[in-house]
């Protein structure tokens, strides 16, 4: 558990007014959310297919301050992606790129002397790091007896090693894991504050340093430094920032669909107003959420409640890191079959590699039904036809799209992924334990709600900065952090509790 006493300073300088943020007294933090892809080009539907497969395996059983970083990647469904962003870690900070996962909780990266971890990556961009603890002033490694190696059971198979140190054990679904300890430094933020005022703060959090990799974490073609779990559990780092009052217990996010892909990850909540919430279920490891109903057009589907209910394996999972959507079992092929029906006097059906597909010279917004999903508490996501198809190539000047939705077999899960999410707003409000949305251009900024020192609530215009301004490269800003970090070393100084 963390001493009460944190102390926290800030080093400030005055940069040119790059950002329209206007902050008041609260903060709220913002990182950098970015799509990626390999070199390689188009891919079928089917190795989407195995890639969420994989992605699923994974899915384990006081100021603020306003960070607006620019997102960079292109979105297409048909290059194989994920979504990452950078974070700051040790003294002096060093920065690594990490997945963004709903799925888990915990913040791992790899460490110096790991045993099968990747070291090149064929995501553009991306050049792998790793973390090594004697390298940082600051960096403390978790004893057995330390109250927070207990919350990694809630997380991970936790351990004690011969050192007395605490360790951990990933294991994923596609055979793949990652195993190492648990390590408490700092984590840096850069945040804006009013037009020109650049400032640097940091937290102390713990997080997984990883010896061994296994399975598909090993593969080259779209390795990261690590994995950031945006999970509900006490070592997620959203749980660890908000009870040190440095962010609030909530995020969203903004995964732009078209021109450019990208988009927005706020460690704070979007405020729009027509945004809907339905609750959380609660006990539950994952986002999950409780669907009662999908319509047609307006029409509801004959298909019964009990099929979408939570239990051990089925329920409605909200997942940013799937690329393409799911629909439990029992309900996939009334779904396909009422598609069918509704269109096929406008097009030509036909199924590609076990895929159900559809060959049309019209526009698919025209032809194709609104497909409406109602949660409990009456809130209701309404999909387009892109929104749960995918154009996939062009057959003789008719365009060939495929159904997005596909089914997991045997199994009744319903996951909304990247197809589902993209041009919406996402809230995921852990303290009032609901997850809200809106459609939205995500290319535009946005408003996010800070409850200052006050209590009052005021409102932050997160929007873009621009494409000029990568961590990794920025030897200034992180020549700030690292001055901080050298004055919070001094002041922390045998204060080891803290840590």
């Amino acid at each position: 558990m963390l001493s009460p006493v944190v102390f926290l300073v800030f080093v400030c300088v005055f940069l040119p007014a790059t950002a329209t943020a206007v902050v008041g007294d609260g903060m709220t933090v913002t990182l950098p959310l970015e799509r990626a892809f390999p070199t390689s080009h188009g891919v079928e539907v089917s190795q989407l297919k195995a890639r969420d497969r994989v992605r699923h395996g994974r899915i384990l059983q006081s100021s603020y301050g306003v960070v607006d970083f620019p997102v960079e990647g292109t979105y297409d469904p048909f290059l194989v992606g994920l979504y990452f962003t950078r974070v700051q870690l040790g003294s002096p900070p060093k920065e690594f790129y990490v997945q963004i996962d709903t799925g888990s909780d915990v913040l791992w990266v790899s460490c110096a002397s790991c045993n099968g971890c990747p070291t090149s990556s064929g995501l553009q961009q991306i050049q792998l790091d790793f973390f090594d603890p004697s390298s940082s002033s600051t960096a403390r490694p978790i004893s057995c007896s330390d109250q927070r190696c207990a919350l990694g059971e809630q997380s991970s198979d936790s351990g004690c090693s011969t050192q007395n140190q605490c360790s951990y054990t990933f294991q994923y679904g596609d055979g793949s894991g990652t195993s190492g300890y648990y390590v408490a430094d700092f984590m840096h933020f850069n945040t804006i504050v009013g037009n020109s005022l650049t400032s640097n703060s940091s937290a102390p959090v713990v997080f997984g340093c990883s010896t061994s990799q296994t399975g598909d974490l090993t593969k080259p073609d779209r390795a990261i430094d690590g994995i950031f779990g945006f999970g509900q559990q006490g070592l997620s780092v959203i749980a660890q920032l908000s009870s040190q009052r440095v962010t609030p217990n909530v995020f969203s996010h903004c995964l732009k669909g078209s021109n450019g892909g990208g988009g927005i990850l706020v460690l704070g909540q979007i405020v729009e107003p027509n945004l809907v919430y339905t609750p959380l279920v609660p006990s539950q490891p994952h986002y999950n959420l409780n669907l009662q109903s999908i319509a047609l057009n307006g029409q509801t589907m004959p298909i019964s409640p009990e099929v979408f209910e939570t239990s051990s394996n089925r329920g409605t999972i909200v997942d940013s890191g799937t690329t393409l959507a799911y629909l439990a079992e029992e309900a996939y092929d009334p779904f396909i079959n009422a598609i069918n029906q509704a269109v096929s006097q406008n097009v030509r059906p036909l199924v590609t590699k076990g895929n159900q597909c559809y060959l049309t010279t019209s526009s698919v917004g025209d032809i194709f039904p609104t497909v409406s999903l109602t949660f409990a508490g009456g809130a209701t996501m309404v999909l387009r036809a892109a929104d749960y198809l995918i154009q996939q190539n062009s057959i003789g000047g008719a365009a060939v799209w495929c159904m997005g939705f596909q089914k997991i077999p045997g199994q009744g899960l319903t996951i909304l992924g990247d197809l589902v999410l993209k041009d919406k707003i996402i809230v995921y409000d852990l303290a009032g334990q609901r997850v809200g949305w809106a459609n939205y251009d995500c290319s535009q900024a946005v408003n996010v709600s800070a409850t200052t020192s006050r209590g009052k609530t005021e409102y932050v215009n997160a929007g873009q900065i621009g494409n000029n301004s990568s961590p990794r490269s920025d030897s200034y800003k992180l020549l700030l952090s690292f001055i901080l970090t050298s004055v919070l070393h001094v002041l922390v100084r045998g204060r080891n509790s803290i840590l």
